[in-house]
């Protein structure tokens, strides 16, 4: 089962990507994991991306699904894969197609994650864990329930990611909007779409998303 993962940043994409992974045993894919193995591992196809990164070039749409080809070739995902920030761009959907088709393979869903972007912005923006033992803290939605003191540990050193405020939060939502959201109607008009409620409870959103892979199994099985 091959899917792909649409969503703003925060939106829970990676948490349930991972579930699914565990769970039905696909492999979640991330494009720049991909890459860093490549020019790790002194592929054509890696050094051909080492030798544009280092002259700070962007890596071609056709590097990068070369790279995804070769990926989902591998025995580790013959159950099928997740695609989580890729594609981002109708001209990176559509290479990815061809790619597939020449493959014999394709994509059975697109699972949107639909948010409040507002609402988001605030989740995000609050987000803080502690610096000992990595617990995560929210300041309105999950505070310590001692002001300054790790639930878990004890420890008093909290940290913040430097890109967890409100207005880089809106800049990256604005990419989204911007690069993505261009993405629905072209899966849209192939009929494989399935909007799943983000501002649900995360056990509520792991049962609509379920729902959507257990209706696929049973087409696939007709």
């Amino acid at each position: 089962m091959n899917i792909i993962f649409l969503g703003p940043p925060g939106a829970g994409k990676g948490t349930q990507a991972k579930r699914l992974e565990q769970q039905y045993g696909i492999v979640q894919i991330s494009t720049g994991d991909m890459l860093r193995a490549e020019v790790a591992a002194g592929t054509q196809i890696g050094l051909e991306a080492k030798g544009l990164m280092e002259a700070g070039k962007l890596i071609p749409d056709s590097v990068i699904v070369a790279m995804l080809e070769s990926r989902i070739a591998k025995p580790d995902c013959a159950k099928g894969f997740i695609l989580d920030g890729f594609p981002r761009t109708v001209a990176q959907a559509e290479a990815l197609d061809a790619m597939l088709t020449r493959t014999d393979s394709r994509i059975d869903t697109v699972l949107v994650l639909e948010v409040d972007e507002e609402v988001l912005a605030d989740r995000i923006s609050g987000r803080f864990s502690c610096k000992s033992c990595g617990a995560s803290y929210h300041d309105s939605f999950r505070p310590t329930q001692k002001d300054g003191v790790c639930d878990i540990c004890g420890g008093h050193d909290f940290i913040r990611r430097p890109d967890d405020n409100r207005e880089t939060v809106m800049k990256r939502l604005d990419a989204y909007n911007a690069e993505t959201k261009p993405l629905l109607p072209y899966y849209e008009s192939k009929g494989l779409i399935s909007v799943i409620d983000g501002m649900a409870p995360i056990e509520e959103v792991s049962s609509q998303i379920d729902a959507v892979m257990d209706g696929i199994t049973k087409l696939t099985k007709k």
